[in-house]
């Protein structure tokens, strides 16, 4: 069952989606440490796109949320026409040095690579569509 919402994407809007991904996942019967762990994923790739994808103009956010209730798996897509950006082709960052010696930016990304099951990321049509994947 897949659904979809288009919403401004701003900051202020976070909540609404954050509303919507959880009524699905909740649906589907996905433990609270999953959904945690979806939410923060969520959070951080709606955020960078509201900050990121159309600055300093505003723009649209699709996500959509395909839960498969037989294999317990959640599919949650991203779809904005800003600024060509792939998150994922930055390198991780070197979590063994301090805070101090680290460079600034990457983390958030770094923390849904790790929480999710797989991420991916395609641009098509002038569309960036960032993909989570999350068994639960």
């Amino acid at each position: 069952m897949e659904q979809k919402m288009t919403i401004e994407a701003a900051v202020s809007n976070l909540d609404e989606v954050l509303q919507f991904v959880d009524t699905m996942l909740e649906e589907a019967g996905c433990g609270m440490k999953t959904q945690m762990q979806i939410d923060v994923a969520v959070e951080e790739i709606f955020v960078n796109i509201a900050h990121y994808a159309y600055a300093p103009q505003k723009g649209d956010a699709t996500i959509s949320v395909d839960i498969d209730p037989d294999k317990k798996s959640a599919v949650i897509t991203f779809c904005d026409s800003g600024k060509k950006f792939d998150p994922l082709a930055k390198p991780d960052p070197d979590t063994t040095l301090s805070a101090q010696e680290r460079q600034i930016g990457g983390l958030g990304i770094y923390m849904v690579k790790k929480s999710m099951d797989d991420v991916t990321y395609v641009r098509s049509d002038g569309q960036n569509i960032l993909t989570l994947y999350k068994n639960f």
